[in-house]
């Protein structure tokens, strides 16, 4: 997928020629409309999906630089992860740090879960294997939990209880986005299925370079995809736990969880052929059913 051009931070700051990327809104409101964005997200009132637009752009210009930037990743991230510092007193260069400043003072965001996400892509930069499920949810604790931290502190929520499910839904949707990205990410050099998994039902990494999926594979798929379906079933209580928007946008998020295992069910669990994704009439079957207090 095309990020759009890379150029270097405004002259002037700490960052003088580190490399950043260029400020584009059209390509940031495309990836939200393109990539796993609840499109119940996009009814709530101006303000939250202002501040909640402000944490996904950052996340993604973290997520581009860690896959998608052609120099020194590393060095990108680290700079970037400077530039984050300075947001906490309102001096960032990035405009989409610039972007988070009143979302950070409205809504007293923390550093620490965004550093987590920069600590995330600092470590997919030196390991692209992961020897069990184990290891793999340490690092879904860097690469996804955080998120949903801040989304519920966007909310005011701030419960632990509400944390803990909060980090069983993040998990569990970004196992079902590995699933989802087997393909492309193993032509990035990483695999994000556990190694254990592939050893057990006799997959060779060779056979994710395939054009389709072996029986092999798919086995693998289908037992990642129903781990985070485990984890995703239990986190769904959240839902009972929020009112309003709250409660709207977090059953958004774990619906579309749910139709994209839908998606990978439909598909035969053959991720290799082409990426399966959620269709809109099961996402909102699944909203409908967790706003009415069922379960998955």
């Amino acid at each position: 997928m095309d990020y759009g051009p890379m150029n270097t931070a405004p002259t002037g700051s700490d960052t003088v020629g580190a490399p950043v990327l260029t400020d584009d809104d059209a390509l940031l409101a495309e990836k939200k409309h393109t990539e796993n964005f609840p499109v119940a997200l996009r009814i709530l009132p101006r303000a939250l999906r202002r501040d909640l637009g402000a944490l996904y752009d950052v996340a993604r210009v973290i997520d581009d630089l860690g896959d998608e930037f052609e120099g020194d990743r590393t060095a990108a991230l680290r700079s970037f992860r400077e530039d984050l510092s300075r947001a906490w007193a309102g001096e960032p260069a990035h405009p989409v740090l610039r972007r988070l400043v009143p979302t950070i003072r409205a809504r007293g965001l923390d550093k620490e879960p965004f550093d987590r996400l920069v600590r995330a892509n600092l470590q997919d930069q030196e390991v692209t294997r992961y020897a069990t499920q184990a290891d793999l949810a340490r690092y879904c604790t860097l690469s996804a939990d955080p998120v949903g931290r801040i989304v519920l502190r966007i909310f005011g929520v701030r419960s632990a209880e509400a944390q803990r499910l909060s980090d069983l839904v993040c998990t569990a949707l970004q196992l079902i986005e590995h699933c989802q990205d087997v393909a492309e990410d193993k032509r990035a050099g990483r695999i994000y299925l556990p190694q254990s998994d592939l050893g057990e039902f006799g997959v060779r990494e060779a056979d994710l370079d395939a054009p389709r999926a072996n029986a092999a594979v798919r086995r693998v798929v289908a037992a990642q995809a129903a781990e985070a379906l485990d984890q995703l079933t239990e986190g769904a209580a959240l839902v009972g736990l929020l009112k309003g928007w709250a409660r709207l946008a977090i059953a958004g998020y774990v619906a579309g969880g749910l139709a994209t295992v839908d998606a990978l069910r439909r598909a035969d669990w053959d991720v290799l052929s082409g990426t399966p994704r959620p269709r809109k009439r099961d996402v909102l079957v699944h909203l409908s059913k967790l706003l009415r207090g069922g379960r998955p």
